[in-house]
C-alpha cells in the first residue's frame, strides 16, 4: 500500500508544473491579453500539429496535460491536441532503453509516433477544424470560484483543484494495477490475434502511465506484436484524458475525442500488422 501511495504522489507531483503553466496561459489570455493574444496563438494553421507532435515526443506525459487545458479554451486546435496525444511517449522510451533495446528500434518507434501524430493532426485540422473557433468556457465562471480579480490566486486554485482530482483517481488506478496479477494482464492480450490491436488500443486509453509500462514490457517479452504495441502507445497519453473529461464542460466532445483516439489506434495497429504479414 505504501508503494502505491508513493507512486501516486510521484505520478501527480510531476504534473504540477505543466498544469500551473497551462492555467497561467489560460488566465492571461482570458483576463489579460484577451482577443489579440488568443488570435495570435490560434493562427498556427498546419504548423500546430507538426510542432505539437515534436513536443509530445519528449518522454513524459506532462505536456499532453498542458495541451489538454489549452485545447479546452481553444488556444490550440483539435488536430494539434490529437497530434500531441499520439506522439506522447511517457514511460515507453526509458523502459525500452533500460531493456537494452536496439537504439534504432527505439528511434523508429518514437519517429513513427511523431509522423503519425503529424499526419493525423494535419488531417483532422484540414477536415474538422471550424473556420472560426469559439469558446464561451471560462474557468472562473465555470467553477464559480470568484477568483477573476487575482491572477495568481486563480492559477493556484485551479491547479490545486485539478491535482486533488487527479490524485484520487490515480491512486485508485495504481491500486488496481498493484493488486491485479501479471498473469491475468498477460492472458488478456492474445498474441497474433486479429483482435490484439482492439485490446491494446483500449488498454492504452487508461489514464495512467502504468498502461504504457505494461504494453512495453509485453512487447519486449514478445507477447504482443509491433502493430499491437503501436496501437496501445498511440492512444496512451498518460493522465491527459482524465483532465479532458474533468475540465471540459462539453462531455460529448470529450467522448468523441476518446473514440477518435481509439479508432486511430486500432486502424494503425491493424494496418502495421497487415503490412508485416504481407511483407
Amino acid at each position: 500500500m505504501m508503494d502505491v501511495i508513493i507512486d501516486t504522489i510521484l505520478d501527480v507531483v510531476k504534473l504540477i508544473p505543466f498544469l500551473f503553466i497551462a492555467f497561467l496561459i489560460i488566465e492571461l489570455i482570458e483576463h489579460r491579453f484577451n482577443k489579440i493574444a488568443k488570435k495570435v496563438m490560434t493562427k498556427s494553421g498546419q504548423a500546430g500539429p507538426i510542432i505539437g507532435s515534436l513536443l509530445g515526443a519528449v518522454p513524459q506525459c506532462g505536456f499532453s496535460v498542458l495541451a489538454t487545458n489549452l485545447y479546452i479554451t481553444r488556444i490550440i486546435s483539435l488536430g494539434t491536441l490529437i497530434a500531441i496525444y499520439l506522439s506522447t511517449s511517457d514511460e515507453m522510451v526509458p523502459i525500452l532503453l533500460s531493456s537494452d533495446a536496439n537504439i534504432k528500434e527505439v528511434l523508429a518507434i518514437v519517429g513513427l509516433k511523431v509522423l503519425l501524430g503529424m499526419f493525423f493532426g494535419v488531417l483532422i485540422d484540414l477536415f474538422l477544424r471550424k473556420k472560426e473557433q469559439k469558446s464561451d468556457f471560462h474557468l472562473c465562471e465555470e467553477e464559480h470560484c470568484h477568483c477573476e480579480s487575482s491572477l495568481w490566486k486563480s492559477v493556484i486554485l485551479h491547479t490545486l483543484k485539478t491535482i486533488s482530482f487527479l490524485f484520487i483517481v490515480t491512486f485508485l488506478l495504481n491500486l488496481a494495477f498493484a493488486y491485479v496479477e501479471d498473469s491475468i494482464v498477460h492472458n488478456f492480450f492474445l498474441k497474433n490475434s486479429p483482435f490484439a490491436s482492439l485490446l491494446t488500443s483500449l488498454f492504452g486509453l487508461i489514464p495512467n502511465c502504468a498502461s504504457s509500462v505494461i504494453l512495453t514490457e509485453l512487447y519486449i517479452n514478445q507477447m504482443i506484436s509491433f502493430g499491437a504495441l503501436m496501437a496501445g502507445v498511440l492512444t496512451g497519453s498518460g493522465i491527459a484524458l482524465l483532465v479532458l473529461f474533468k475540465n471540459n464542460e462539453n462531455k460529448l466532445e470529450s467522448l468523441r475525442i476518446f473514440l477518435l483516439l481509439y479508432c486511430i489506434g486500432i486502424f494503425t495497429g491493424v494496418l502495421i500488422d497487415m503490412l508485416h504479414l504481407l511483407g
